[in-house]
């Protein structure tokens, strides 16, 4: 029988929730394995991570949010809600399409937080995942029916962040 999918959550309010997902799409890489990630919320595709899959033939990046989350009830709110819905079903599209080994629904837990995608909706789709792939959910506020079906859950913490002393989001290591 095979086994089950495997589900981690990578959330907190630390760095380094994306880039450990990342991080285990190109160690999949190097044992010939293809990852599909997509992001719920960001949409700028000129980060690094975007030039270094866009170069490995089996990494794959979709931005599929619209950037800075406003607050609810911003009247622009309701975008970032379709955008975070069309990521969803493409999303289902990739674990579905058999091309891939590890997915990264990469802030999808901050989607689900701030109301983009209903907390339901992401269960439902990760009750379906066919066995033996891997699934990498990231973003703050990972909602507690979401760390119930995952199998591994790392929570990052800030205990000091360069930004509070001036360090501007750089190259290589926020970008």
């Amino acid at each position: 029988m095979d086994p089950k999918p495997r589900i981690l959550i990578f959330t907190g309010d630390g760095k380094g929730k994306t880039t450990a997902a990342l991080g285990m799409a190109f160690r999949a890489s190097g044992h010939g394995l293809r990852s599909s990630v997509i992001q719920f919320i960001k949409s700028d595709t000129s980060v690094g991570e975007a030039a270094a899959a866009a170069a490995s033939p089996t990494i794959e990046i979709h931005a599929t949010g619209r950037g800075f989350l406003p607050p609810s009830d911003h009247p622009r709110f309701a975008d970032h809600r379709a955008a975070a819905q069309k990521g969803l079903r493409r999303a289902a599209e990739v674990l579905f399409s058999g091309q891939f080994d590890l997915v990264v629904l990469d802030e999808i837990c901050l989607a689900v937080a701030r109301g983009l995608i209903d907390e339901s909706q992401v269960i439902e789709l990760l009750g379906q995942v066919p066995p033996k792939m891997c699934l990498v959910l990231t973003g703050r506020d990972a909602s507690p029916g979401l760390i119930a079906v995952a199998d591994t859950v790392t929570e990052m913490r800030c205990v000091k962040h360069g930004m509070e002393t001036g360090f501007p989001a750089q190259d290589g290591v926020e970008r």
